[in-house]
């Protein structure tokens, strides 16, 4: 059957708008629903092989439903400014492209699409509407479907019922009963979807629902009977209007050769670089390359072209042969694939390598397929391969080899001459973005890699890879190492040519990643038995807490639903509600609950509970459970390319967020011991973030204070209190301290209010006091909020770029979050890049001095070490100066230094 394929423009406009970020060219105009727009077509084309088609797009004007009901949509904001600007160019660009597009004046675009899919009905078409319009629902009929392309939801008579509750022939009831509150049409009060479904699944229509209004009770029953009235107009407003004349008919709409030199023009007018390399058939290429950098990436087709030169090593002469290449070779990529994704875990089905683009091959080891072929001994390769992967002499590359080197340690080997990181290149490179391979072949070679969800599936149903086929197990490995190796060429041109990005990358990211491997493969020692007697008592005050919150609340209740809360705060107790969640209902999320517990006594305890119940799940439970059965520790996993800043994030377990503030939070960290013979010792960075203010903004009270050795938060005080720093009071150094910390996250008078229990008016008058005390600081602000919009991007001390998508947003929340990065962010990366260049030269010093001593953890702006007690003098001696030496800033680092038997005694 012919297809039809029809495009609701406008709701496209919108939900690209708003789902993209605000992204740009390089004059600055806004070009995000433009490229959101345009992918859904591309996408729609690849999904859908249309013999017809349309994009279809409200004209502008009023409607023949304004002259019917004024109010109609009269509650709509005007169309963003940002995104009116985009509509002629995305019009310019659906056609050029080849699709038909329609406006038609007076009418919305809903029944252009509604006429055009009755027509096709008719002529024995089968339609497809692309929308995410609610009320289209009810053109479904056995030959018309609609999709949602960003949820890749498509419903079709039954997905409309099992959506709706409803068939699609009763959506226009079930709309008029409900409302629209897009469109400004009032339903019944009080009746929502479920009330809805409930009337026509009884009486089987909206007629006979008024036909019975008298029969409904409750307030409900007495909204329908006051809105009876409106209820045709209210019909008559959700119709889609089928019987227009003057459109094309369906089989008008074929579609036509796209107009490749408009396109070209407008991808390069508009910054799709990787859409003209497509048209011009050239996969993306380095977009600066360093004199005398390697060659730029070969240009290939996306057509699986690339994977012409991949072997599969099946015999000990072709293992041979690729033993002498990767000798010979002045890089190699390495790529291992592994029966689990823990990195103690995993063990070793296969490697690949790859010497030059396109020439890759894959060592089949470990897989056990019903058909696989005889494989070369696992043992046996991995002797062959060890003098070379041990070789610091022989250059290696990969994407996120800190894993590889935990698999090849668990089979005995310890990798050896690593270069190269595409993922940390990448990251470095532009730290907004997604990392995985997948992800940056399509960014930056324009080439599609296979999935592996192609080979083991996903979910429940997924498979080992142990068990993929080897043929296409090979395509896939070999793949992989020589997409590593094309996008080295790709990425690390662009990180050299930049003196910044070449340091962050070369000094900094690269020596942490294998400091991060040692520390990862250390673990730390936990005491087990002390974490379970802290559960018991963590237990023992959560079912106390319970019991105190029965008996405010005046009968029991579970205190983790959120609807049985809502329940008892805002309709038993009368609570104030603060804000609502986006179904309408108040919101008990933590923020309520914390201004809520400044005046109730139950919304606090309700805090005080989920804080240790937090506290036994995510610790106290969970920490004996991933003791390594092998070693007898803790080992997390240290991620370098998560936190745009430069941050490390700690996950599996996450030990950087064990709170620190309360007393139980504070216990679990004396569960971190040392072992026998040992101590713990922790080397902590003073106030550093505060210091690195100092530094950028150059203000002379702050340089002063710290060149002085003063209590900055005392000197704060009295420069905004206006009183001598011995006449400080401890309320008065609390208000400086909330305030040297806030301002570096961008906290307002509002927050900085709320935080410290001031009137709003007060915490302005102390923000004015500050910032007239240090103007430096109050001009390093605005400085800094004018070069991230001018640039996109603000930057660390030592380069690292820190990009801003949002910082031109026309969302103004969007924009003012951007804004309050901008200021935090190079203080928090410049911190994150001081721990990461400590890490190296501590672990440097310790290696040269030949030390049993390791760097155990890195949380925040600490180090935690495991020292032999013959080792805490030269330690203790040595470690604030290597700390503190590692950057010069205005103002000096200050590192403190504490010993004891576990973590919390080392503070």
């Amino acid at each position: 059957m012919p297809l039809l394929l029809l495009v609701d423009g406008s709701s496209y406009l919108y939900r690209a708008f708003h789902a993209l970020p605000d992204l740009r060219n390089r004059e600055g105009f806004p070009t995000g629903a433009m490229k959101g727009v345009l992918s859904m077509l591309r996408r729609l084309e690849s999904d859908f092989k249309a013999d017809y088609k349309a994009v279809i797009f409200d004209a502008k004007g009023k409607t023949f439903r304004d002259d019917w009901y004024p109010e109609y949509k009269a509650h709509r904001p005007p169309m963003p400014e940002d995104l009116a600007l985009q509509i002629p160019p995305i019009h310019e660009a659906v056609q050029a492209a080849g699709w038909p597009l329609l406006m038609v004046d007076g009418v919305e675009a809903d029944d252009v699409i509604g006429t055009l899919s009755r027509r096709a009905t008719e002529a024995g078409l089968e339609t497809v509407i692309s929308t995410g319009d609610k009320d289209l629902a009810q053109l479904v009929n056995p030959s018309v479907r609609l999709v949602n392309t960003m949820s890749e939801e498509i419903l079709d008579e039954a997905g409309v019922l099992a959506k709706f509750g409803v068939p699609p022939s009763r959506i226009v009831d079930y709309l008029t009963l409900v409302g629209d509150t897009v469109d400004n049409v009032p339903g019944v009060a009080k009746c929502g979807p479920k009330t809805a479904v409930k009337w026509l699944e009884q009486y089987g229509s909206l007629d006979e629902i008024v036909a019975h209004a008298d029969e409904i009770k409750g307030v409900v029953g007495q909204n329908l009977r006051d809105h009876l009235a409106f209820l045709p107009l209210g019909r008559k407003l959700v119709t889609v209007d089928c019987e227009l004349s003057q459109l094309p008919a369906p089989a008008e709409l074929a579609p036509r050769a796209p107009d490749q030199a408009t396109l070209k023009s407008l991808y390069e007018r508009y910054g799709f670089r990787s859409w003209t390399r497509e048209l011009e058939g050239v996969p993306a290429a380095p977009a600066v390359a360093a004199p005398g950098s390697a060659a730029p990436v070969p240009s290939l087709p996306d057509d699986g072209s690339h994977r012409a030169g991949y072997e599969t090593v099946l015999d000990w002469p072709t293992l041979e042969a690729w033993l002498a290449r990767i000798a010979a070779a002045p890089l190699t990529a390495v790529d291992t694939e592994t029966t689990s994704l823990d990195p103690f875990a995993a063990r070793i089905v296969g490697i690949s390598l790859a010497t030059e683009p396109g020439l890759a091959c894959y060592i089949p080891l470990g897989h056990q397929g019903p058909d696989t072929p005889a494989q070369l001994p696992l043992e046996a390769v991995l002797a062959q391969l060890k003098p070379w992967l041990e070789s610091a002499a022989h250059l290696k590359l990969g994407q996120n080899l800190k894993y590889d080197q935990h698999v090849f340690a668990n089979h005995g080997i310890a990798l050896a001459g690593i270069a190269h990181d595409t993922m940390l290149q990448s990251y470095v490179l532009e730290s907004d973005k997604g990392h995985d391979m997948d992800q940056l072949s399509s960014r930056h070679l324009g080439l599609t890699t296979i999935p592996y969800t192609e080979l083991c599936g996903k979910g429940a149903k997924q498979i080992g890879f142990e068990q993929v086929a080897v043929p296409l197990a090979a395509e896939y490995a070999a793949e992989d190492a020589d997409i590593t190796l094309r996008l080295h060429q790709a990425l690390y041109p662009q990180v050299s040519a930049d003196a910044g990005l070449a340091r962050i990358y070369g000094d900094i990211e690269m020596p942490a990643r294998e400091v991060l491997f040692k520390m990862e493969r250390t673990g730390v020692l936990i005491d087990a038995g002390l974490l379970q007697k802290q559960s018991h008592a963590l237990g023992q005050k959560i079912l106390a807490f319970e019991q105190q919150a029965y008996e405010l609340a005046g009968q029991p209740f579970n205190l983790g639903s959120p609807k049985q809360l809502a329940e008892i705060l805002f309709e038993k107790q009368g609570l104030p509600v603060k804000k609502k969640t986006p179904g309408g209902v108040p919101s008990t999320d933590e923020e309520v609950l914390t201004e809520l517990a400044l005046d109730y006594p139950l919304p606090k305890l309700l805090l005080e509970h989920r804080s240790l119940s937090k506290l036994k799940s995510t610790y106290t439970d969970k920490l004996p459970r991933m003791v390594n059965p092998g070693t007898g520790r803790v080992h997390t996993h240290f991620s370098q390319a998560t936190a745009v800043t430069g941050r490390l994030a700690s996950s599996e377990p996450n030990l950087q967020n064990i709170p620190v503030r309360t007393e139980e939070g504070r216990r679990i960290r004396s569960a971190f011991v040392a072992p026998e013979g040992c101590s713990i010792v922790s080397a902590d960075y003073s106030q550093v973030e505060l210091r690195i203010m100092a530094h950028l903004s150059g203000d002379e009270r702050l340089l002063e204070a710290f060149a002085r050795g003063e209590d900055v938060h005392r000197a704060t005080a009295a420069e905004i209190f206006a009183v001598s720093p011995l006449e400080v009071g401890p309320d008065q150094r609390r208000v400086a301290k909330t305030i040297n910390f806030g301002l570096i996250y961008g906290m307002s008078a509002f927050g900085l209010a709320r935080n410290l229990g001031l009137e709003r008016r007060a915490a302005q008058t102390y923000i004015e006091r500050y910032f007239a005390r240090y103007p430096g600081v109050a001009r390093y602000m605005e400085e800094t909020r004018e070069q991230a919009r001018n640039q996109g991007y603000v930057e660390t001390v030592f380069g690292r770029r820190l990009i801003l998508p949002e910082i031109r947003s026309s969302n103004a929340g969007r924009r003012q979050g951007a804004e309050r990065a901008a200021i935090n962010a190079p203080m928090q990366g410049t911190a994150a890049d001081l721990i990461k260049l400590a890490m190296v030269a501590v672990q440097d010093w310790l290696e040269a001095e030949q030390l049993q001593s390791r760097i155990v953890l890195q949380v925040h702006d600490e180090l935690v070490l495991e020292v032999p007690d013959a080792e805490l003098m030269p330690i203790r001696q040595h470690l604030p100066g290597l700390m503190a030496g590692v950057g010069q800033l205005k103002v000096p680092l200050v590192v403190e230094v504490g010993v004891g038997q576990d973590w919390e005694a080392a503070h």
